[in-house]
């Protein structure tokens, strides 16, 4: 039985051995797309061509008695690294934008706009604060200037900044859009334009992540803009500055207020982190994952999230509270009619995507549970 078992495994051995072969030549080869992409001026991303292939493997895993959605799983994670692997070296579609200047630029996410921009060939300039004297010299000329501080710096830096060319495109890539834009039109005569990156630093891409554009005043360089960062892959999606700050108030605000606390409230449990951990389901486990993750990042940055939109956001938390004393109502009462009934009303706000939510976190969950190391 042992010597069958032994065998086995050898067998088990050198198909994964193989793979490993196979996902090197996968590499080179999609390394190489990415170079003909850049040469021809494609995007990295392109959708229907993704769609069309996993149809066609999911189809081939099924002629041949393969889970599907194996299949499908090892595609996704292929493509991410391949995606990955093309970030090298972009296509540029605007070289009008050069030079640029990142005010903020050795800030995380400066870097991260300075890396990207100077991989699709375009000439970076860093402005921050030890190169503050020399800002007219480093502004002049510039095509694109792009504003990456924090929150509470945005107009008071906008408002220092000495004239720009009239055809310089003005950015600023804050969490808050409407003040942001207002203050860059009011110091700015050329093109302005407002974008809101719904990512962190730590992405191993820009291929399908999102990025809120709202629009000041345009003209060709707005556009040009917006077409390089569909070439680096990323979903752009178009929203009134108002509204924006509106969204974002739930988006943001609300969802990292509600972390905040229930992390301070974690802290002064008796149990410790690895107990609760030990004893939690694959769901709770992602939920602790989302709440560390917060506290694993910049305190500052976080707080000016929350208290940039505080004054706005203060008739949601009112809202937040009732709703949450009168479910502990409910509790105290043994109300359960009262508690189904509040369900079947969040329940029907989530409706039409509640399916679309269950199996996109059954795979998050799989993913979850697949990642915990055993004591």
């Amino acid at each position: 039985m042992d010597q069958k078992l032994a065998s086995l495994r050898s067998q088990i051995d050198a198909c994964d051995t193989e793979l490993v072969a196979i996902l090197a030549k996968r590499n080179k080869i999609t390394a190489q797309v990415g170079q003909i992409k850049r040469d021809s001026g494609k995007p990295v991303y392109i959708p229907e061509r993704e769609i069309e292939l996993l149809e066609a493997r999911r189809s081939q895993a099924q002629a041949q008695g393969v889970s599907g959605d194996l299949v499908e799983d090892i595609l996704r994670r292929m493509m991410r690294e391949s995606y990955q692997n093309q970030q090298s070296e972009l296509a540029c579609v605007a070289p009008e934008l050069s030079p640029a200047v990142i005010i903020g630029g050795s800030g995380v996410m400066g870097q991260l706009f300075a890396k990207q921009l100077r991989r699709s060939g375009i000439e970076v300039r860093i402005l921050d604060k030890a190169q503050y004297e020399s800002k007219d010299e480093i502004l002049a000329g510039a095509k694109l200037v792009l504003v990456s501080v924090p929150i509470n710096k945005v107009e008071a830096i906008v408002e220092s900044l000495p004239k720009l060319d009239d055809d310089c495109l003005l950015v600023d890539i804050t969490s808050v859009k409407e003040k942001p834009i207002k203050a860059m039109m009011t110091c700015h005569s050329g093109p302005v334009l407002g974008l809101h990156p719904m990512f962190g630093p730590d992405i191993e891409h820009w291929v399908k992540q999102t990025i809120v554009v709202c629009r000041g005043r345009g003209d060709t360089k707005t556009d040009s803009l917006l077409a390089q960062l569909t070439i680096w892959g990323t979903q752009l999606v178009e929203m009134d500055a108002k509204k924006h700050d509106e969204a974002m108030q739930i988006v943001q605000v609300m969802r990292h207020l509600t972390t905040f606390v229930y992390g301070q409230f974690l802290a002064k449990q008796t149990h410790s982190l690895k107990e609760i951990k030990s004893c939690s389901s694959p769901i709770y486990q992602l939920e602790l994952m989302m709440v560390g993750r917060l506290f694993a990042q910049s305190p500052g940055l976080y707080s000016d999230i929350m208290l940039a939109q505080f004054d706005n956001v203060e008739s949601l938390l009112e809202d937040y509270k009732d709703i949450y004393e009168q479910t502990l109502v409910k509790l105290k009462n043994g109300d359960k009619a009262g508690l189904i009934a509040g369900f079947s009303d969040a329940k029907s706000y989530f409706s039409d995507s509640a399916e679309s939510f269950l199996k996109q976190s059954r795979a998050l969950l799989n993913k979850a549970n697949d990642s915990k190391v055993l004591d």
